[in-house]
């Protein structure tokens, strides 16, 4: 699962050990505490993530007219999730600087319990659930990226080769909780109404938290980092404001403009929207920031060791990649919207709810992943062709671009006025999960293997940031196709909106994995793990 801050992610140097280093050694005593609790808090959000589109449509928007409803849906949702990948940076900073894992985790979860609280009470009041929302991203993207770094604090060098089982635990959890979440919450809207449907996942919510705080005595705490001096952005700084005798500072010029951008984007945020001028003027100060950096690191060479240089210039490259990897995370998060909101006009059971469907993702997660490594990957090795990480993740976005050709021709046959059926869905469900596979894993692995020891912090960052970007361009488009001209434009192609925005996206993932390929082709690869 995209969302999950587990997903098969490599374990740390430290967690790493050799055979004869292997001694039996008991599993802390704590770790059930943090596996219930993560068990407990990934069914709560998925809950309510899952359910959320169709609430959305079906309910808290019937203020607007009928053909705008699935847009604003589809807008809130994705905002939502923007939130979720972007308040990582809020939450990993807290507990660095300030607090520690332990606190922040538990003070975050206290906003998301609450966040949860809203949600259940405001079902029919706008302001007051958004603000619901907001809390939940806040609180679940504060603790992404805290909970599994925590767990690799409660181990030491006696047992440092049972970290692999606890991580396989949390990502066998993470999927399990995933597909009951997926299955029961969309008949408890439906039956039981949204007050009880956004109630449950509060009180799992509440469950996790209670669980997480009951091991507060058993776990080890690790005091906040000092200041690094080399760190990603005292690097940058250096790069950009160093002076060479006789030589201009292109490089500051570069990160200047792209600063003026943000705060143009920033000053146009009544015409854009709060979270996409925001978001907007994010992408402009990294990318004059990178480009900028890019033109002048080698000053910062004598001020900082080569391995901080050489890091930020591995993590300027790795940033090249994550860019090329945000149409994925388009394509792959409107499963929960866009999909949701096909299948409500699809033929099905009376019993089965469009937003069931949402549960073959975890199920197939967990039948392709031994697939890939057991079949396809020895089949492809056994024809001369190496399935690595570059590749993995080109294939991964062209099979999202061909699950969403698939889901379009879906949408064509409704807009025809055919009965079709839900289950046609399981073709570009089965794809967009292989490609999940490809690409989220892999993503992770690859990234862990291209940063110095130092970076690997801010690389997961910039991962979790791709999937705000992404998002970020379903919020675009669906800004565009409101347009009036677009509008006209797309009506005279002859296709609906709906079924226009799914070929668009997946021409937009086609071309991005197409630029993949030839990026990854000239891509120098690094090795960074541990001897």
């Amino acid at each position: 699962m995209s969302g999950s801050p587990f997903p098969l992610q490599p374990l740390p140097p430290e967690t790493m050990t050799t055979a004869t280093e292997a001694m039996p050694a008991p599993l802390p005593r704590q770790i059930p505490y943090i596996i219930a609790t993560e068990g407990c808090e990934r069914f709560s959000f998925y809950g309510m993530r899952n359910i959320l589109t169709p609430f959305l449509a079906s309910t808290l928007l019937l203020y607007l007219p009928m053909g705008e409803r699935a847009l604003a849906a589809k807008d809130v949702f994705h905002t939502f999730v923007i939130g979720v990948y972007f308040f990582p940076l809020l939450g990993g900073w807290i507990a660095d600087r300030f607090t520690g894992k332990y606190p922040a985790i538990l003070w975050l979860s206290l906003v998301y319990v609450a966040g949860h609280a809203c949600l259940a009470a405001f079902d029919d009041h706008r302001t007051g659930f958004y603000t619901g929302l907001f809390l939940i991203a806040l609180g679940s993207g504060g603790i992404k990226p805290l909970v599994s770094a925590f767990v690799g604090d409660q181990f030491d060098s006696s047992n440092k080769h049972r970290a692999k089982v606890v991580y396989d635990a949390f990502y066998w959890i993470i999927n399990f909780g995933s597909f009951f979440a997926s299955l029961l919450m969309p008949i408890f809207l439906r039956d039981l109404g949204p007050a009880v449907a956004f109630g449950i996942p509060g009180v799992l919510m509440a469950i996790a938290l209670a669980v997480f705080w009951l091991g507060r005595r058993r776990y080890v705490h690790v005091a906040p980092t000092p200041p690094n001096p080399h760190s990603l952005l005292r690097v940058v700084r250096t790069a950009l404001l160093a002076r060479a005798p006789g030589q201009p500072r292109p490089g500051l010029s570069v990160a200047v403009a792209g600063a003026c951008g943000a705060l143009a984007l920033l000053a146009s945020i009544p015409a854009f929207g709060f979270v996409i001028g925001v978001c907007l003027a994010l992408g402009a100060l990294l990318l004059g920031g990178g480009i900028g950096t890019a033109l002048q690191l080698e000053r910062a060479r004598g001020a900082h060791p080569d391995e901080a240089v050489d890091g930020v210039r591995v993590v300027l490259r790795v940033l090249i990649v994550f860019a090329l990897v945000t149409p994925f995370w388009s394509l792959f998060d409107q499963k929960a919207s866009t999909w949701v909101l096909q299948g409500a006009q699809m033929a099905k059971p009376a019993w089965f709810h469009e937003a069931q469907m949402q549960a073959l993702n975890p199920l197939l997660v967990l039948l392709l992943i031994p697939f890939n490594n057991l079949v396809a990957f020895p089949l492809l090795r056994r024809f001369g062709i190496e399935p690595t990480a570059l590749r993995r993740m080109g294939a991964g976005i062209a099979l999202a671009a061909l699950a969403w050709i698939a889901a379009g021709a879906i949408q064509l046959a409704i807009d025809a006025g055919d009965a079709v059926p839900i289950a046609w869905q399981i073709l570009p469900y089965a794809l967009l999960t292989l490609g999940e596979v490809l690409v989220s894993a892999t993503g992770l692995e690859f990234a862990y293997s291209q940063a110095p020891r130092s970076m690997k912090g801010a690389i997961m960052s910039f991962w979790m940031l791709s999937v705000t970007f992404g998002n970020l361009w379903v919020l675009l488009a669906d800004a565009g196709i409101r347009n009036g001209t677009v509008t006209a434009w797309v009506a005279g192609t002859g296709l609906g909106e709906t079924a226009f925005l799914m070929f668009f996206f997946a021409g937009f993932a086609a071309l991005a994995a197409l630029a993949f390929a030839l990026f990854a082709r000239r891509y120098p690869m690094q090795d960074f793990y541990r001897a």
